[in-house]
Parts: C-alpha cells; sequence; structure tokens
C-alpha cells in the first residue's frame, strides 16, 4: 500500500498521498507518503480529519482544485489541521462494487487538476483496489477450507476471479511502472540518441511491443532518430519521410492526433500501397502513433508497432499517452541541448584565428575538440602580425601568437574566451611596442574591473626579426600555462619554465613579466594546452617527456605534419578535454 501511495506521490508530482479505508469511527491509511506526526505513526485519521469519507458516501471521485475557496471545506479540520490546499480521491472498491476508501493525491497549494492526472490516479485506483481485493480473497480462500464441502465450487469461482483481479492488477501496476520509470529515466537525458537509447527498454512491460520508434519533425519531414548501439531493419530503410506520405506516423503528424492502425486490413483500408509494403516488410501489424507535443510546438511523433494484433484498452493508450509527454520533455530538452552544443562549437570555430600568410615564419595551429560534445571547452590560438613601427626596417614584420585555456566546459566558457582573445588583441596593439607582459598587465586590470568569471592560462608571446641577421627573439609571458617547448635546430629541445600566476579575477591587477629567447634559424616554438598531457591515469610529467622525445625527433618535418604526429601519438582518441597546438617556426640559413 506504501508503494501506491508513492506512486501516486511521483505520477501526480504531490507532496502527500494516502490509501484510506473509511471504518465506523475512523479512517484507517495503509499506505501513506508525506503525512506528518503524529499521523503517520499512528496510521489513522478521525472521521472529522477525512475528506475520504465524502468519496465512500457519494461513491464517486471527490476532485477540489482549492478548499479555501469551498464552501464544504474551508473550515474542514483536514485543511486547518493537515494544511489540504488541493484534493483528488479516487474510490476503492472490492470486487462486490463497494467503496471501502479512496486513493488520494494532497497538494498543500492551489491546483488545477489535469484530465491527465485524474486519469493516471484513476488507473493507479483500480490497480490498488485489485490489490485490496485479492487480500481479501485470500483470506477468504483461507477460511473456506473450513467450511462446508458444498462452499468449496464457490472458492474456485473466488479463485477465478482472483486471478483475473491479479491480472488487470498486474496490468494496472505495469502501467503505473512504466509512468514511474519514464519520469525517472527520462529526466536525465542529454541528446536525441541519449532519448533514442533510453526508449528501447522503456516500453518492454506494457504490451510487449516489438519496436518503439522516435521521430523527429524538421520543417516539412519527419527524420527517424536511429537506435545508436541497435541495427534496426526500420531504420535502415526509412530514415525520412516527407509530412505528406501516406503513413500513420506522417497523419499523426499532419493532424496532430494519435493515430491506431489495429491490423493490415486497417492499413491496407487506409494508406497506400509504400505503407502497406512496408510495413509488411518489417513484419508489424499493429501500430499507435503518438505526437510528441512540446512547450510551444508539435516536435515528432512516437511510433509503437506490434507483430501480432494487439488490443490498446483505454486504460493501456492512457498511459502511453502520458509515457509519450514524458518523451516529449526529454526531447525538446535533447533539441535544446543539442542546439546549444552545436552554437557553442560553431561560436568557438569561429573564434579561433585564420592563421596569418606570410613567407618569412612557418606557423601552423591543430585543434582537436573533446570527445563529449557537451565538453565545449575554452581551449584557443591566435596570431596576427603586428604594425611596424617608424623606426622598423625593411625586414619582415613582428608575429604574436597566443594558446590559452578558459576553464569551464560550457558555453559560458566558450564566451569568456572569445571576450579575453579580443581585449588582449587590442591591449596588445594599444600597448607599443607591444611588450607581451604589458598587454597581460593590462588584461588583467580590466579582468578585475569588469564583471567577467575570468579564470584560465596562457602564454601570449612575440616574435621579431634582428636587424641584419637571420636569427629572431622571443619575448614571452606566462600566466600560469604549461610551459612551451623550444626547439633549436641541433635537435635539442628546451622547456620555457618561466611564468607568473594563472588569470583570474580574484587575484586582482599583477604586474606580469616576460623573458627573451634567442632563435638561430630554423628554430621551432611549440604551444599547447593542457588536454594535450594531462589525463586520468596518467602522468604528466611522462606525458611532458614523450612530447619533448617527439618533437626532438620529428621537429624537421613540416609543422602539419608534426602535429598530426604529435596529436596522434598523444592524444587520446576520445579525448576528455579540448587540445590546441600552435607550431611556429624561423626560417632556415639557405645552404650554399
Amino acid at each position: 500500500m506504501d508503494r501506491f501511495a508513492r506512486l501516486v506521490s511521483r505520477v501526480l508530482h504531490v507532496p502527500v498521498a494516502f490509501v484510506s479505508l473509511v471504518e465506523d469511527d475512523r479512517q484507517v491509511l495503509p499506505g501513506l507518503v508525506g503525512l506528518p506526526e503524529p499521523w503517520s505513526g499512528t496510521r489513522e485519521l478521525p472521521l472529522s480529519h477525512s475528506l475520504c469519507r465524502y468519496v465512500v458516501a457519494s461513491g464517486r471521485p471527490l476532485v477540489v482544485p482549492d478548499t479555501g475557496a469551498d464552501e464544504r471545506f474551508a473550515i474542514h479540520p483536514a485543511v486547518t489541521d493537515l494544511g489540504v490546499v488541493a484534493y483528488a480521491g479516487m474510490p476503492l472498491t472490492d470486487a462486490a462494487g463497494v467503496v471501502l476508501g479512496s486513493l488520494c493525491a494532497i497538494d498543500r497549494q492551489r491546483r488545477a487538476w489535469g484530465a491527465g492526472e485524474l486519469a493516471d490516479l484513476e488507473d493507479l485506483a483500480a490497480a490498488c483496489s485489485a490489490e485490496l481485493c485479492l487480500r481479501m480473497l485470500s483470506a477468504q480462500s483461507r477460511s473456506a477450507q473450513q467450511v462446508l464441502e458444498t462452499a468449496r465450487a464457490a472458492a474456485e469461482h473466488a479463485r477465478s476471479d482472483a486471478q483475473r483481479l491479479e491480472k488487470e492488477a498486474q496490468a494496472g501496476l505495469d502501467h503505473a511502472e512504466l509512468l514511474l520509470r519514464a519520469s525517472e529515466e527520462l529526466a536525465q537525458t542529454s541528446g536525441l540518441e541519449d532519448v533514442r537509447r533510453r526508449l528501447r527498454d522503456l516500453f518492454v512491460g506494457v504490451g510487449k511491443p516489438s519496436y518503439v520508434g522516435l521521430l523527429v519533425a524538421e520543417k516539412d519531414e519527419l527524420h527517424r532518430v536511429p537506435d545508436p548501439d541497435i541495427a534496426h531493419g526500420v531504420e535502415r530503410e526509412v530514415l525520412t519521410l516527407p509530412a505528406d506520405a501516406a503513413f500513420p506516423s506522417t497523419q499523426a503528424l499532419r493532424e496532430r492526433r494519435t493515430v491506431f492502425v489495429a491490423d493490415r486490413e486497417a492499413m491496407v483500408a487506409d494508406y497506400g500501397t509504400a505503407a502497406v509494403d512496408f510495413f509488411d516488410r518489417m513484419g508489424f501489424v499493429t501500430v499507435l502513433c503518438l505526437p510528441l507535443w512540446g512547450s510551444r510546438a508539435l516536435l515528432g511523433v512516437l511510433a509503437i508497432c506490434w507483430d501480432k494484433r494487439h488490443e490498446v484498452g483505454v486504460p493501456e493508450r492512457a498511459t502511453l499517452t502520458a509515457a509519450s509527454g514524458y518523451v516529449a520533455q526529454a526531447v525538446e530538452r535533447a533539441l535544446y541541448l543539442d542546439e546549444r552544443i552545436s552554437v557553442a562549437r560553431e561560436l568557438q570555430a569561429a573564434m579561433l584565428t585564420d592563421l596569418p600568410l606570410t613567407d618569412h615564419v612557418g606557423i601552423s595551429a591543430l585543434y582537436q575538440p573533446a570527445a563529449d560534445d557537451h565538453m565545449i571547452g575554452g581551449d584557443w590560438y591566435d596570431a596576427y602580425h603586428l604594425p611596424r613601427g617608424p623606426a622598423s626596417g625593411v625586414g619582415p614584420p613582428a608575429l604574436m601568437i597566443t594558446v590559452g585555456d578558459i576553464t569551464g566546459h560550457d558555453m559560458h566558457a566558450a564566451t569568456i574566451m572569445g571576450q579575453v582573445r579580443s581585449m588582449l588583441r587590442q591591449a596588445t596593439l594599444d600597448h607599443p611596442p607591444y611588450s607581451p607582459a604589458t598587454a597581460l598587465t593590462a588584461l588583467d586590470a580590466a579582468c578585475s574591473a569588469l564583471p567577467m568569471e575570468t579564470s584560465g592560462t596562457l602564454v601570449h608571446a612575440r616574435l621579431d626579426p634582428v636587424d641584419d641577421s637571420p636569427d629572431w627573439t622571443l619575448t614571452c609571458s606566462n600566466a600560469g600555462h604549461p610551459p612551451p617547448l623550444l626547439r633549436t635546430p641541433d635537435g635539442h629541445v628546451t622547456q620555457l619554465v618561466e611564468h607568473d600566476v594563472l588569470l583570474h579575477r580574484s587575484l586582482g591587477p599583477f604586474h606580469r613579466t616576460e623573458h627573451q629567447r634567442p632563435l638561430p634559424p630554423g628554430s621551432t616554438l611549440l604551444l599547447y594546452t593542457d588536454g594535450l598531457v594531462e589525463r586520468r591515469g596518467r602522468d604528466m610529467d611522462a606525458a611532458v617527456a614523450q612530447l619533448i622525445s617527439l618533437l626532438a625527433r620529428h621537429g624537421r618535418r613540416p609543422l602539419d605534419e608534426l602535429l598530426r604526429r604529435i596529436s596522434n601519438r598523444l592524444a587520446d582518441p576520445a579525448p576528455e578535454d579540448d587540445v590546441v597546438l600552435l607550431a611556429v617556426r624561423t626560417p632556415a640559413v639557405a645552404q650554399p
């Protein structure tokens, strides 16, 4: 009985529910949830506090949206002492139809009970009544063994009734369990594939369909969402249907209603040969198509198919319709999340700079997103030529490069990344002669003053050609980022370990430092984010050592090939974090 009370509480989303049996002088509560002491301990209420006795007296459901607005109950002790504001109670009967009590749902705030909610409560009450009858019949069976031989025929009849009631009760419990599982399973979905995966096992207890399909509406078409793990013949053959196609699913979409096809004869009578041939090939006989309503529009159709003729009664159809509501909520949430992920990926891709064209310095970048689509990262790179100063010679222009990683893996991180990237560019160009440390100091000051939740690491560096020399100079400022690697033409690799604190608005303005390194002709500078070397279960120092070895061994290769080799060897095929690699190579001296 407590289980029925819990089912009512979960399915109807109410804080209080109980199974009530009304006696001459009291109301017994064999099943309850949410009722405070002392009532929950004694499991009974005085009749003065009972609204369920009105259900017993009338033999009909009692539905009260607001007891305070109802003259019958405004000063009723159930309202004043128990805090009952909204009440819905369905009769509980024995095998002869005598009303024994009620299965009730109680809310502590005003509530307009929906038709679907009342239908669910009625189904649960039917199942609860059947369970009560089974208990009564069981007691009668035990006592029937002590009566005269002439009563054995009646006992056999009672046993037959018990089997029938047990079957009905099991069906009612199956329906209630489906709704409970749907509310729990589909509340945790994260995308359309996840919704489709969970649908696979959701409907196994109700009607035992041979196939449950999810079709999503887009413009004038229905697109079937394939099972990501199991290949179905249906999903291999027909993935897209025009909205005007003569199929039950498209009819449900066009007419915005439930469509039921009882058998092949009905299919032949109401649909074209394409639909009949398709369902024959798939082995489907009975089909139920339920529209999936979102909060603002029709999202698609849930198609439930049986390979044998199946009678879908009113309770089962009501249960499947209620379950389709949970499916629709999950689909709407999945479409929203998928759209946000797509927008975030596009936003992030748009913010990854097109590398500048140069005949002097070689430059290449590689970006590898996280395997989990929801892990939208804040990893980024930037590269651009600096304006020539009045005293600049005729040599190549200086080059500014940046690699950074904003904390977080969501749309917010991608947005902050874009802001920081733009602000750092502005800070650099506003402070000639374009000191990396000066630009980072200005960025710190701006982030401390503005209402931005900025946190992350980055390396900001400038490459300058040396006048009348093939050499270049690297000026670098590091805000808590993994150390860049510098490979000289002799194959030696050095970690540029000098760094300051990470970028974080709570640290306040910080005077950044910078360090210079000569870059002999043919030197290769590699910047990267921590997703390349940091992974659960792997030693980070060992990963950095492997990266140094790869750069030393393959550093002479073309930069695109070098980055691919490093990524293939170090990055996980399904990385948990985004990975950015940026390589710059100074021109080598031409050999005579």
